[in-house]
């Protein structure tokens, strides 16, 4: 069997979906079944990352140190996990205090052609005892050959892995064959996966990246993460299994939790809906779900031509601002 390293991004995906609001009690409690169930990866904080709480991006209930305290509190073997962009997350304000509170995986994000970013951030973490991976958001916007070459950037730079985000949950598994393939024969770290379910393939595609050669692949505990969510944890693990691959979790505590966690930390299932199918067609952010439709709503307009319309200005993560500009300039069209 090969083996797959699961990242449980429950605890920062899912933050998306409910404003950046799970509380202390609900991380205590996941992090104890993580543990439980030797979930490799459990991946925690603000939606955005490290830094990330503000007026502007979504301010969160709690501070990055109050997250990160406790989930280390109640993991020992599986390993913490933090995501960061360069730009929101300082190296010492940000990443080197996570460091000193005991994160082990720190996981270096930025646009999919924007590998540049990363250097002093991936090349700062050689020195530290944590996992350094860099991660490339939005890789829907851009072509194979363009992928390649920035996470061979992110390579040299030092990054251990190279994980693509169809944040927008676009790809169909064609799509996902032929980056990971090419990514697989052209870089010598491992790479890795993650899906939203936006066109309802976050299943197919996770399956297809370990197929071509995905080492990590990413999951949330019932698909709980933004807009449409995530491979939903309890449904990937299981397939993957039954196609021979090993990932040293107790799937029967996985499937407990799934139902638990419904009292505790998921307040809705994320579904595949109209709003969600457009913003993958278009290839939009899966997290502008909510501000697209509340836009919509302000402004009296129909939410599939606001989408259409950011659609054609490729806006991206962390643009939502703009959303209700654009909004305005459609009704006073």
């Amino acid at each position: 069997m090969n083996n797959i390293i699961i990242t449980d991004s429950s605890l920062r995906d899912g933050n998306h979906s409910v404003k950046h609001t799970i509380s202390l009690k609900s991380i205590k409690e996941y992090c104890e079944f993580a543990e439980k169930a030797n979930i490799p990866i459990v991946e925690v904080g603000h939606g955005n990352g490290l830094g990330a709480s503000s007026l502007l991006i979504g301010k969160a209930t709690h501070t990055d140190k109050e997250i990160i305290k406790t989930a280390k509190k109640y993991l020992n073997n599986s390993k913490l996990g933090v995501h960061v962009i360069p730009g929101i997350a300082t190296i010492n304000k940000d990443i080197q205090p996570a460091i000193d509170m005991g994160v082990n995986v720190v996981r270096i994000a930025t646009h999919c052609t924007e590998a540049t970013l990363s250097k002093s951030h991936l090349e700062y973490l050689q020195n530290k005892d944590v996992t350094a991976l860099g991660v490339l958001m939005m890789t829907a916007l851009t072509d194979t050959k363009t992928l390649v070459e920035n996470a061979k950037i992110m390579e040299q730079y030092g990054a251990e892995s190279v994980i693509i985000m169809d944040s927008t949950g676009t790809y169909l598994p064609s799509d996902v064959e032929e980056r990971i393939k090419a990514l697989t024969e052209n870089l010598s770290i491992d790479i890795g996966f993650h899906a939203h379910n936006n066109l309802g393939c976050a299943i197919s595609n996770s399956l297809v990246a370990a197929q071509n050669g995905a080492k990590y692949i990413d999951a949330c505990i019932r698909g709980f993460g933004a807009g449409a969510g995530n491979a939903p944890l309890e449904v990937l693990l299981p397939v993957l299994e039954k196609s021979n691959f090993n990932m040293g979790i107790d799937f029967k505590q996985v499937i407990i939790e799934a139902d638990k966690v419904m009292d505790y930390l998921v307040p809705i299932i994320p579904t595949t809906n109209p709003v969600n199918v457009l913003t993958g067609l278009n290839k939009l952010f899966s997290g502008f779900e909510r501000p697209i439709i509340k836009a919509s709503k302000l402004n009296g307009i129909e939410y599939s031509s606001l989408i259409f319309e950011l659609g054609n200005r490729k806006l991206v993560a962390g643009q939502e601002d703009l959303i209700l500009e654009v909004a305005q300039q459609l009704k006073n069209k």
